[in-house]
């Protein structure tokens, strides 16, 4: 999470990952929802977190600019010219690409830690794994119901594996309202940081700021 920049500041503005399936058929069945999501997240005035990745991350990622949000990658390359040559993965729709150099496992759990939520939409294995990754972690998991691939097995998983957090899942086949409800988990988790910058208090060592004598 961040405060957001110059100009709008005092407000929060939250990290939400969008987890979902690089190809096969939820791809072409949910490209987009997750455009919708990437657009929600950004509307809200939230930055989007993906693996920088092809299929629902890329569309997620496309949505998030055509709503002038800010769209984050995290590539499991550790060089640009890693993430176009060998991996050969998209750049233009992200404000910053991090080049984690942990290839596709190691990137998963740096980008879930990475962001205060993930919602998976449609996915595979990787999708999967960020999924746990999150719920382990404690972050809020939103589900796109209706999606395909991962995201609609995750119900069921719940019930076979109960999880001791699986409080933090939450589900919706609409990927505004589900961002909506994303969003409102994670104020009430973040409802004393919120406080403190909309006031904004001086929690850190700030060199500018006026020293008053005890």
């Amino acid at each position: 999470m961040s405060p957001e920049m110059p100009g709008r500041k005092h407000v929060m503005q939250y990290s939400i990952c969008v987890s979902g399936a690089h190809n096969g058929e939820t791809v072409e069945k949910s490209a987009l929802l997750a455009e919708r999501l990437g657009e929600a997240i950004a509307k809200r005035g939230h930055i989007l977190t993906t693996g920088a990745t092809v299929g629902l991350p890329y569309h997620a990622a496309t949505g998030a600019k055509k709503a002038n949000g800010i769209s984050i990658g995290f590539s499991p390359a550790g060089s640009l010219r890693e993430h176009l040559r060998k991996y050969r993965l998209p750049y233009h729709c992200f404000d910053f690409i991090n080049f984690t150099g942990l290839k596709y496992v190691g990137r998963d759990l740096y980008l879930v830690q990475s962001s205060d939520a993930v919602i998976t939409v449609g996915g595979g294995f990787g999708s999967l794994h960020e999924f746990t990754s999150a719920l382990e972690s404690g972050k809020p998991c939103g589900i796109l119901m209706g999606s395909g691939g991962t995201a609609d097995l995750i119900p069921q998983l719940m019930e076979i594996l109960e999880p001791p957090q699986k409080n933090l899942v939450i589900y919706s086949d609409n990927p505004e309202d589900l961002v909506n409800k994303i969003i409102t988990i994670l104020n009430k988790n973040y409802t004393d940081i919120r406080d403190q910058i909309a006031h904004d208090e001086h929690w850190f060592l700030d060199t500018n700021a006026k020293q008053t004598k005890g």
